[in-house]
Protein backbone atom coordinates (compact mmCIF):
# COMPACT_ATOMS: atom_id res chain seq x y z
CA UNK A 1 0.00 0.00 0.00
CA UNK A 2 1.19 3.52 -0.67
CA UNK A 3 1.74 5.71 2.38
CA UNK A 4 -0.50 8.36 0.82
CA UNK A 5 -3.34 5.83 0.74
CA UNK A 6 -2.65 4.85 4.35
CA UNK A 7 -2.71 8.50 5.45
CA UNK A 8 -6.07 8.98 3.72
CA UNK A 9 -7.52 5.81 5.28
CA UNK A 10 -6.33 6.95 8.73
CA UNK A 11 -8.13 10.27 8.41
CA UNK A 12 -11.35 8.66 7.18
CA UNK A 13 -11.19 5.97 9.86
CA UNK A 14 -10.74 8.49 12.65
CA UNK A 15 -13.74 10.45 11.34
CA UNK A 16 -15.77 7.23 11.26
CA UNK A 17 -14.88 6.49 14.90
CA UNK A 18 -15.87 10.00 15.94
CA UNK A 19 -19.18 9.76 14.09
CA UNK A 20 -20.15 7.13 16.69
CA UNK A 21 -18.83 9.21 19.60
CA UNK A 22 -15.70 7.04 19.94
CA UNK A 23 -12.59 9.11 20.68
CA UNK A 24 -9.14 7.55 20.54
CA UNK A 25 -6.52 8.03 23.28
CA UNK A 26 -4.03 10.92 22.95
CA UNK A 27 -1.15 8.77 21.69
CA UNK A 28 -3.17 8.08 18.52
CA UNK A 29 -2.22 11.56 17.34
CA UNK A 30 1.47 11.55 18.24
CA UNK A 31 3.88 12.33 15.43
CA UNK A 32 6.37 9.74 14.14
CA UNK A 33 9.11 11.57 16.07
CA UNK A 34 7.08 11.37 19.29
CA UNK A 35 6.79 7.60 18.81
CA UNK A 36 10.58 7.40 18.90
CA UNK A 37 10.76 9.05 22.34
CA UNK A 38 11.24 7.06 25.58
CA UNK A 39 7.70 8.05 26.62
CA UNK A 40 6.35 5.82 23.85
CA UNK A 41 8.33 2.71 24.84
CA UNK A 42 5.42 0.71 26.27
CA UNK A 43 3.13 1.66 23.37
CA UNK A 44 5.71 0.44 20.87
CA UNK A 45 6.66 -2.71 22.78
CA UNK A 46 3.04 -3.81 23.12
CA UNK A 47 1.98 -2.98 19.56
CA UNK A 48 -0.59 -0.36 20.48
CA UNK A 49 -1.80 2.09 17.85
CA UNK A 50 -2.84 2.25 14.21
CA UNK A 51 -2.97 -0.87 12.05
CA UNK A 52 -4.11 -0.95 8.44
CA UNK A 53 -3.66 -4.12 6.44
CA UNK A 54 -4.43 -5.38 2.97
CA UNK A 55 -2.82 -8.72 3.90
CA UNK A 56 -0.18 -8.05 1.25
CA UNK A 57 -2.66 -8.44 -1.62
CA UNK A 58 -2.93 -4.81 -2.79
CA UNK A 59 -6.73 -4.65 -2.86
CA UNK A 60 -7.69 -3.06 0.45
CA UNK A 61 -11.29 -2.28 -0.51
CA UNK A 62 -11.93 -5.99 -1.13
CA UNK A 63 -9.53 -7.67 1.33
CA UNK A 64 -8.44 -5.66 4.33
CA UNK A 65 -9.11 -4.33 7.80
CA UNK A 66 -8.68 -1.09 9.73
CA UNK A 67 -7.70 -1.48 13.40
CA UNK A 68 -6.50 0.54 16.38
CA UNK A 69 -5.11 -1.29 19.42
CA UNK A 70 -6.20 0.80 22.39
CA UNK A 71 -4.58 -1.30 25.12
CA UNK A 72 -2.56 -4.48 25.33
CA UNK A 73 -0.81 -6.43 28.04
CA UNK A 74 2.50 -8.26 27.95
CA UNK A 75 2.27 -11.77 26.45
CA UNK A 76 5.01 -12.86 28.87
CA UNK A 77 2.51 -12.50 31.74
CA UNK A 78 0.33 -15.28 30.34
CA UNK A 79 2.69 -17.90 31.72
CA UNK A 80 2.30 -16.64 35.29
CA UNK A 81 -1.45 -16.09 34.97
CA UNK A 82 -1.22 -12.62 36.53
CA UNK A 83 -0.82 -9.09 35.30
CA UNK A 84 -2.52 -7.31 32.41
CA UNK A 85 -3.81 -10.34 30.51
CA UNK A 86 -6.21 -8.49 28.20
CA UNK A 87 -6.31 -6.30 25.11
CA UNK A 88 -8.79 -4.00 23.40
CA UNK A 89 -9.13 -2.96 19.77
CA UNK A 90 -11.51 -0.82 17.79
CA UNK A 91 -11.88 -1.74 14.12
CA UNK A 92 -13.68 -0.90 10.91
CA UNK A 93 -14.90 -3.56 8.52
CA UNK A 94 -16.11 -1.90 5.36
CA UNK A 95 -19.17 -3.05 3.48
CA UNK A 96 -18.25 -6.29 1.64
CA UNK A 97 -14.59 -5.94 2.68
CA UNK A 98 -13.31 -9.38 3.68
CA UNK A 99 -11.10 -10.08 6.66
CA UNK A 100 -9.90 -13.51 5.50
CA UNK A 101 -10.33 -16.88 7.17
CA UNK A 102 -8.05 -17.32 10.16
CA UNK A 103 -7.80 -18.55 13.72
CA UNK A 104 -5.59 -17.78 16.68
CA UNK A 105 -3.20 -19.85 18.76
CA UNK A 106 -3.64 -18.14 22.14
CA UNK A 107 -6.16 -15.34 21.79
CA UNK A 108 -9.79 -15.69 22.83
CA UNK A 109 -11.85 -12.70 21.77
CA UNK A 110 -15.21 -11.03 21.98
CA UNK A 111 -16.15 -9.44 18.66
CA UNK A 112 -18.76 -6.70 19.15
CA UNK A 113 -20.80 -4.86 16.55
CA UNK A 114 -20.62 -1.28 17.88
CA UNK A 115 -22.63 0.30 15.07
CA UNK A 116 -23.26 0.63 11.36
CA UNK A 117 -24.31 -2.33 9.24
CA UNK A 118 -24.53 -6.00 10.09
CA UNK A 119 -21.31 -7.83 10.90
CA UNK A 120 -21.25 -11.21 9.17
CA UNK A 121 -18.90 -13.96 10.38
CA UNK A 122 -18.27 -17.24 8.56
CA UNK A 123 -17.34 -19.87 11.16
CA UNK A 124 -15.66 -23.28 11.24
CA UNK A 125 -14.37 -25.46 14.06
CA UNK A 126 -10.78 -26.72 14.06
CA UNK A 127 -9.90 -30.31 13.25
CA UNK A 128 -7.58 -32.10 15.70
CA UNK A 129 -4.55 -31.04 13.65
CA UNK A 130 -5.65 -27.37 13.75
CA UNK A 131 -6.84 -27.23 10.15
CA UNK A 132 -10.39 -26.29 9.16
CA UNK A 133 -13.05 -28.89 9.94
CA UNK A 134 -15.47 -28.47 7.04
CA UNK A 135 -18.02 -30.95 8.35
CA UNK A 136 -18.64 -30.45 12.09
CA UNK A 137 -21.07 -27.96 13.59
CA UNK A 138 -19.57 -25.00 15.44
CA UNK A 139 -21.01 -23.63 18.69
CA UNK A 140 -20.23 -20.12 19.96
CA UNK A 141 -21.60 -17.90 22.74
CA UNK A 142 -23.58 -14.95 21.40
CA UNK A 143 -24.18 -12.47 24.22
CA UNK A 144 -24.15 -15.29 26.77
CA UNK A 145 -26.36 -17.72 24.82
CA UNK A 146 -24.95 -20.64 22.84
CA UNK A 147 -25.59 -20.66 19.10
CA UNK A 148 -24.83 -23.67 16.92
CA UNK A 149 -24.25 -23.34 13.18
CA UNK A 150 -23.36 -25.80 10.45
CA UNK A 151 -19.75 -25.73 9.30
CA UNK A 152 -19.24 -22.53 7.30
CA UNK A 153 -22.44 -21.03 8.64
CA UNK A 154 -22.89 -17.26 8.64
CA UNK A 155 -23.50 -15.57 11.98
CA UNK A 156 -24.97 -12.09 11.52
CA UNK A 157 -24.59 -9.58 14.35
CA UNK A 158 -26.68 -6.43 14.54
CA UNK A 159 -25.34 -3.33 16.35
CA UNK A 160 -25.02 -4.13 20.05
CA UNK A 161 -24.60 -7.88 19.52
CA UNK A 162 -21.38 -9.80 20.14
CA UNK A 163 -19.83 -13.24 19.81
CA UNK A 164 -17.08 -14.97 21.78
CA UNK A 165 -14.52 -16.82 19.68
CA UNK A 166 -12.08 -19.28 21.22
CA UNK A 167 -8.70 -19.89 19.56
CA UNK A 168 -9.97 -23.06 17.89
CA UNK A 169 -12.70 -21.25 15.93
CA UNK A 170 -11.79 -20.33 12.36
CA UNK A 171 -13.47 -17.12 11.24
CA UNK A 172 -13.72 -14.63 8.41
CA UNK A 173 -15.88 -11.52 8.53
CA UNK A 174 -17.18 -8.52 6.58
CA UNK A 175 -19.72 -5.72 6.77
CA UNK A 176 -23.17 -6.17 5.25
CA UNK A 177 -25.34 -3.24 4.22
CA UNK A 178 -22.91 -0.60 5.47
CA UNK A 179 -19.49 -0.17 7.08
CA UNK A 180 -19.30 -1.60 10.61
CA UNK A 181 -17.65 -0.28 13.77
CA UNK A 182 -16.26 -3.31 15.61
CA UNK A 183 -15.03 -3.61 19.17
CA UNK A 184 -12.68 -6.39 20.22
CA UNK A 185 -11.95 -7.41 23.81
CA UNK A 186 -9.48 -10.25 24.03
CA UNK A 187 -6.65 -12.07 25.67
CA UNK A 188 -3.27 -10.32 25.38
CA UNK A 189 -2.60 -10.10 21.67
CA UNK A 190 0.62 -10.57 19.69
CA UNK A 191 -0.33 -10.06 16.05
CA UNK A 192 3.17 -10.99 14.90
CA UNK A 193 2.83 -14.61 16.05
CA UNK A 194 -0.80 -15.45 16.91
CA UNK A 195 -2.59 -15.44 13.54
CA UNK A 196 -2.97 -18.60 11.43
CA UNK A 197 -4.46 -17.88 7.99
CA UNK A 198 -6.11 -20.33 5.62
CA UNK A 199 -4.38 -18.62 2.69
CA UNK A 200 -0.59 -18.10 2.63
CA UNK A 201 -0.80 -14.36 3.30
CA UNK A 202 1.04 -11.97 5.64
CA UNK A 203 -0.69 -10.27 8.56
CA UNK A 204 0.82 -6.84 7.83
CA UNK A 205 0.97 -4.80 4.67
CA UNK A 206 4.10 -3.68 2.80
CA UNK A 207 4.29 0.12 2.64
CA UNK A 208 5.49 2.11 -0.37
CA UNK A 209 6.84 5.40 0.98
CA UNK A 210 5.55 7.92 -1.56
CA UNK A 211 4.86 10.61 1.11
CA UNK A 212 5.83 11.00 4.79
CA UNK A 213 3.62 9.23 7.36
CA UNK A 214 1.16 11.33 9.35
CA UNK A 215 1.09 8.64 12.05
CA UNK A 216 3.00 5.38 12.27
CA UNK A 217 1.40 1.96 11.99
CA UNK A 218 2.26 -0.74 14.50
CA UNK A 219 4.04 -2.51 11.64
CA UNK A 220 6.33 0.54 11.35
CA UNK A 221 7.60 0.18 14.90
CA UNK A 222 10.23 -2.42 14.06
CA UNK A 223 11.95 0.22 11.91
CA UNK A 224 12.13 2.86 14.62
CA UNK A 225 15.68 3.97 15.28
Amino acid sequence: MKRSQINEILARGDAFFRSFGYVLPPFAYWSPDAMRAPEAAMIVERGMGWDITDYGQGKFDELGLFLFTVRNGDPADLGSGSGMLYAEKIMISRKDQLSPMHRHIVKAEDIINRGGGKLVLELFQSAPDGSIDRHSDVSVPVDGRMRTLAAGGHLKLDPGESVTLMPSVWHAFWGEGDDVLIGEVSTVNDDRTDNVFEMPIPRFTTVEEDVPPVHLLVSDYENLG
